[in-house]
């Protein structure tokens, strides 16, 4: 078992889906954790219950990412409630599509604003905190599959990922001076509320067929991922994408 005792772990966008998978996994290996959310209060406060019933300290903190003052404020009081931060994790984000010739610069710059910027902005935030403790810490960006290849429809999605990535290799290695470590998560198509429409408008058994392993990705694939990397056991590891594709790419 992977051991995060100690540990004070914040997940933006952790009320839902793959960041609610984070942080759950998080806390079973013995983190205490916060997880932000924007609109959904009642999944939040589920995750802290959960996350209190394992005995671990958590708190739901409501931050719009593409908001700087929000995400100032709900790091401060992560690190004010937890006694410190260790850990970063980013999966707040949006999963929309539109052919180039009906996609409007409103519905670029959304995608770019949340996926991107939010990405950002809370590592910005997080940063001084790490630094402080003085013995450095993880963040980890959820990117995407189609940030590492394109995809089409999804052209705005796929470069605010492929953006993530440029930015978390900029930043691990301005940041490993300071221990700091920058890593990628990166999952093919995984069971989610974002990815349900999706999904079934291509077709499930299509989408199944291009994996290899038989199945589309769960939420806790990735939180495994993604609590190696926050763990001592990726303590060497930086700058890097991990891809949970369930062996997808080998296919094309």
């Amino acid at each position: 078992m992977i051991n995060l005792k100690g540990q004070r772990i914040l997940i933006a966008g952790g009320s839902r889906g793959l960041g609610r998978a984070a942080a759950l996994m998080a806390a079973e290996a013995g983190a205490d954790v916060a997880v932000t959310y924007v609109s959904d209060a009642k999944a939040a406060r589920e995750v802290v219950l959960q996350i209190e019933a394992m005995g671990r300290r958590a708190l739901a903190i409501r931050a719009d990412v593409v908001n700087e003052a929000e995400v100032n404020a709900s790091v401060d009081q992560a690190v004010k409630t937890l006694g410190g931060l260790d850990g970063l994790v980013v999966s707040a984000g949006i999963f929309e599509g539109a052919a180039i010739e009906t996609m409007t610069l409103e519905f670029w710059n959304r995608t770019m604003n949340i996926n991107l910027t939010g990405t950002f902005l809370a590592v910005k935030a997080a940063v001084p905190h790490l630094r402080k403790q003085g013995r450095g810490g993880s963040i980890v960006i959820y990117t995407s599959t189609a940030g590492q290849r394109g995809s089409e429809i999804y052209s705005a999605y796929a470069t605010s990922k492929g953006g993530q990535i440029m930015f978390m290799r900029s930043m691990a290695k301005e940041l490993a001076k300071d221990n700091i470590r920058v890593n990628c998560v990166a999952p093919a198509w995984t069971e989610s509320d974002m990815s349900r429409g999706p999904v079934d408008k291509i077709g499930r058994e299509k989408v199944i067929a291009g994996f290899p392993l038989g199945r589309i990705g769960l939420p806790e694939d990735v939180a495994g991922a993604t609590v190696y990397l926050l763990s001592p056991l990726g303590k060497f590891v930086t700058g890097m994408t991990l891809t949970v594709d369930g062996g997808k790419d080998m296919r094309g």
